[in-house]
This record gives structure tokens, C-alpha cells and sequence, in this order.
């Protein structure tokens, strides 16, 4: 039998060259390979892609090569000649123009996410966000770099929005919230999942509590005269009166801050709730033992990297919870990406 040491490390190879692949994603992205396909309505050479992208052809042809292995791109042979078109996935997912696109989602990864992770060891080490070092400035001005123009937030808003595109549905029917008719959602950002629960609940409105600036681009470009149940409050939710409403929506905002951080804004919630009323929280959700699942736990180093925050267990959010005054706590895995707990307010 052989040892551990004579064995082909095949996952250890994999890990070790992970960042290949995202890279990889990125770039063809970044240039646009995938919309070029799309558009093209028919598959085309390496020449013509490098062409219409700007790109060297032989650093195309390597690329266009790599999303072949990855299952992104199909390659065809036609008289001696490879051509490439998109796999069905790479067309909904990868291109600029379809409405469940990626694209400003992985523009993030690529351009934030992925210099912050270079200072993974550091965080590690420190125990803080590696905003600073990445960038030059803290976590906060770089937030506020992301809102500096119009165009800025709106890729952003794209970004928080295409997430919901893919998953919103289940964790707003996760649980049955057909009860509470007045939902606000704080931090909604550009009301992806306030339509999704408008949808899913024929009887709900949904007012969405977020920054002046965010509010108002989200009224510009992301609302139409179809989102009528949908209507926005301007406001810091750590700072100002919160609405009233029967149940509150917390998207992706604890595993932003600590603890205490979280039982100070759940408190916030809890007063404003109405008696009888509840909180859904909306996050990747870690197994109790912390054995997983992988995604989550890299999610949390990426909390690490970035922000003050961390994922956590059912329990964990059921404590924090506790602590503001929510009873009957319940989890439930949707499956996908993000999960649901639901906490309430005693009648």
C-alpha cells in the first residue's frame, strides 16, 4: 500500500492552482469574450475574437482555450478551423445584457475581492480587515468610493442585485410570511428581493430602508411603474427612527458587523416591531460543529479580509437574536447560496 508521501496530491495540486481558474473567469469577462460570442449570433475563430476584444491573438486563442476546459465556451471544428461559441450557462450568466448576468459580480471578485485576499495571511495574523493595505484607505472610503458617481453605485446596486436574480425566491419562501402584510426591508439596496417577495406574497407591500443616495438610484434605474407594492425610507439604520412593519427583512447585513454591532441594530428592530411581528435574516448559514459547509467557511475568512464581520450558525444568530428580545427562532437551508432564520416578536 502506498503512503500518504508516494500518493498524487491531486486536491492539494487543485487548491494550489484554484486562483487559475477565477482568473481565468475574470478576464474573459473583463474583455468581453463572452458578449462578443453572444452577439456574433454564430460561432467565431480565435482571429475574430481577438479582433473584436482588442486582444493579442495568441493570448486569445490560450484563453478562449481555457473557458473551453472550464465548460464555458464549445469548440467547433469547421474546414480545419476551431471555432468557439458559448455554452448555454455562459450566455446567461457571463454576459453583460441578460438579466441573471454575473458580470458585475465578478467584475467585484476581480477587482476588490480578489486584492484584499492577497492579505489574507495578514488578516490572519491581526484579526482585521486588509481594506487599507489593498487600497490605501479604509473599509469605509472605499465604500464611499463605490457610491462616488451614479454610474459607481449602479454597478454596485447590479452587483448586490444579480445574487437575488438567482436565489431571492427561496429564501423569501423559505417560510411562509404570507402573515405579515407591512415588510420592510433594511439595507434594500436596489429592491431585488422586495420584488421577490412582492411577487411571492400577492397581499404584501414592502418599504425598503436604505441610504439617501442608495434610494434614490434605486428609484432611477432599478424600479418601474410595475413595483407599486414597493416603496422606499431614507434613513441610517443605526442611526435613525426605523418604519413600523410586521415583519423585517436583514439581507447579507449581519456578517458584516460583530456582535455587538448585531444586537445593537437587532434591538433597533425589535422596538420598531410590531407586536406579533418578526425579523427574517438572510445569510450563508455555517453547520453548528463549524465543519462547514466550505463555502460558507471561506465566505467567513472573506468577512475577515473585508469587513469586521463573520459568517455563523444557527445557534450564533438564534443568541443574537435572544439578545434583542426575538423568541422562536428557526432556520431553514434553501439549498443555494444563502439561508433563512426567523425570529419573533411576542403579541
Amino acid at each position: 500500500m502506498a503512503s500518504a508521501a508516494d500518493s498524487y496530491p491531486k486536491k492539494i495540486l487543485e487548491y494550489m492552482e484554484g486562483f487559475f481558474v477565477s482568473k481565468t473567469v475574470f478576464t474573459a469577462c473583463e474583455l468581453g469574450v463572452f458578449d462578443v460570442l453572444l452577439g456574433a449570433q454564430r460561432p467565431l475563430s480565435a482571429a475574430e475574437v481577438s479582433q473584436a476584444v482588442g486582444a493579442s491573438l495568441d493570448g486569445t486563442q490560450r484563453l478562449l482555450a481555457a473557458c473551453t476546459g472550464l465548460e464555458l465556451l464549445e469548440a467547433h471544428q469547421d474546414d480545419g478551423q476551431v471555432l468557439y461559441s458559448n455554452t448555454e450557462q455562459a450566455s446567461v450568466y457571463l454576459t453583460r445584457s441578460n438579466p441573471s448576468s454575473l458580470f458585475q459580480s465578478i467584475q467585484y471578485n476581480s477587482k476588490t475581492i480578489y486584492l484584499c485576499w492577497h492579505y489574507l495571511t495578514d488578516a490572519v495574523r491581526e484579526g482585521t480587515n486588509q481594506y487599507e493595505k489593498a487600497f490605501g484607505v479604509s473599509s469605509k472610503d472605499l465604500f464611499r468610493a463605490l457610491y462616488r458617481s451614479d454610474e459607481e453605485m449602479v454597478k454596485f446596486m447590479q452587483m448586490m442585485n444579480s445574487i437575488w436574480n438567482i436565489c431571492g425566491r427561496d429564501v423569501v419562501t423559505a417560510f411562509d410570511l404570507s402573515p405579515f402584510k407591512v415588510i420592510c426591508d433594511l439595507g434594500g439596496c436596489s429592491g431585488a428581493l422586495a420584488k421577490q417577495c412582492t411577487s411571492a406574497y400577492p397581499e404584501c407591500t414592502v418599504m425598503i430602508f436604505d441610504l439617501p443616495k442608495v434610494v434614490h438610484t434605486s428609484k432611477k434605474h432599478f424600479m418601474s411603474e410595475a413595483d407599486q407594492r414597493i416603496s422606499f425610507c431614507q434613513g441610517d439604520f443605526f442611526k435613525d427612527s426605523l418604519p413600523e412593519a410586521d415583519l423585517y427583512l436583514l439581507a447579507r447585513v449581519l456578517h458584516d458587523w460583530t456582535d455587538d454591532h448585531c444586537i445593537e441594530l437587532l434591538s433597533r428592530v425589535y422596538k420598531a416591531c410590531k407586536p406579533g411581528g418578526a425579523v427574517l435574516l438572510v445569510e450563508a448559514l455555517l453547520r453548528e460543529d463549524g465543519s462547514g459547509p466550505l463555502t460558507v467557511q471561506l465566505y467567513s475568512l472573506n468577512m475577515l479580509v473585508q469587513t469586521e464581520g463573520r459568517e455563523r450558525t444557527p445557534a450564533q444568530y438564534a443568541a443574537l437574536l435572544a439578545a434583542a428580545g426575538f423568541t422562536r427562532v428557526r432556520h431553514r437551508l434553501t439549498g443555494k447560496l444563502y439561508d433563512a432564520v426567523l425570529g419573533h416578536k411576542e403579541p
